[in-house]
């Protein structure tokens, strides 16, 4: 009876090692897998939901600092809307401070001098080409300093100026280190990016102003140019303002566009 217990016992032995090993075959895969997960890139969180990432934008919101402006619904759009503050606006101080205490990247908006001034005029202390060299960066520096927490510069007009490679020279020469331009492009005779890369300033430049045209559809159309251009380059650019109208549509299609897998980013991150 003894002998016969044992043997039964060892074929069992025998039966249960295929089917451990089994056992442990599915679970070494259900880790493999489950760590292979883990250690995903964070960019092909589209893939893994189903959506494939289609492009970078870049939205800027040019003319802060007044108190007619809807501060709250521009910062529900996206945390990575950038804020474009203009010195010397009533309120620009303390927007300035809200947006940085919240998180959101600010620029400079430099008031440069615009064709048809003083006609057209871009406001107190502006870059004007009349100016010095020495005038030109004292200008300068006093618009960035005014705005706090600032980590580039847009320009506010300056159809002109930016077309001057002298005052555009100055310009660049008198940002901080490491702090970027944005060519708002209010020109198409703009030499602010190539002087910017000749003297190795970060720079990136406006594809899409979004509400020359203070209309809810001819909005709606700009946005969506603004994403086919994020779509065939990889990164766009596009420039707004707080008008009621842009708000609206930014607050009803940026969800929209980011399910359709474009992401909203800072300024900071497209530089070159």
């Amino acid at each position: 009876m003894t002998r016969r217990t044992g043997s039964f016992k060892t074929v069992a032995l025998l039966m249960l090692i295929p089917v451990g090993g089994i056992v442990l075959f599915f679970l070494w895969s259900f880790l493999h897998n489950a760590l292979s997960l883990l250690h995903r890139p964070a960019h092909s969180e589209a893939s893994v939901l189903g959506t494939q990432h289609r492009g970078d934008i870049v939205l800027i919101l040019d003319d802060v600092g007044f108190d007619h402006q809807p501060l709250s619904s521009a910062m529900a759009i996206d945390p990575n809307v950038n804020f474009a503050v203009l010195p010397n606006g009533r309120r620009s101080i303390e927007f300035a401070s809200t947006l940085h205490a919240r998180g959101f990247e600010l620029l400079c908006h430099l008031p440069m001098e615009p064709e048809g001034f003083p006609r057209i005029s871009p406001g107190d202390g502006a870059v004007l080409t009349t100016m010095s060299d020495a005038e030109i960066a004292t200008a300068t520096r006093a618009n960035i300093e005014s705005i706090r927490f600032a980590r580039g510069v847009n320009n506010h007009m300056g159809s002109r100026a930016t077309a001057d490679r002298r005052v555009m020279t100055d310009v660049l020469g008198a940002l901080p280190k490491g702090m970027y331009f944005i060519d708002s492009k209010t020109t198409g005779n703009s030499l602010a990016g190539p002087l910017a890369r000749t003297m190795r300033v970060k720079t990136a430049s406006r594809n899409v102003f979004l509400d020359d045209v203070q209309e809810v559809d001819s909005i709606r159309r700009q946005l969506a140019e603004l994403a086919n251009t994020a779509s065939t380059r990889g990164v766009s650019v596009g420039i707004g303002h707080m008008y009621p109208s842009t708000i609206q549509v930014l607050t009803e299609d940026a969800p929209k566009l980011r399910a359709e897998g474009f992401r909203f980013v800072r300024a900071s991150a497209v530089v070159r």
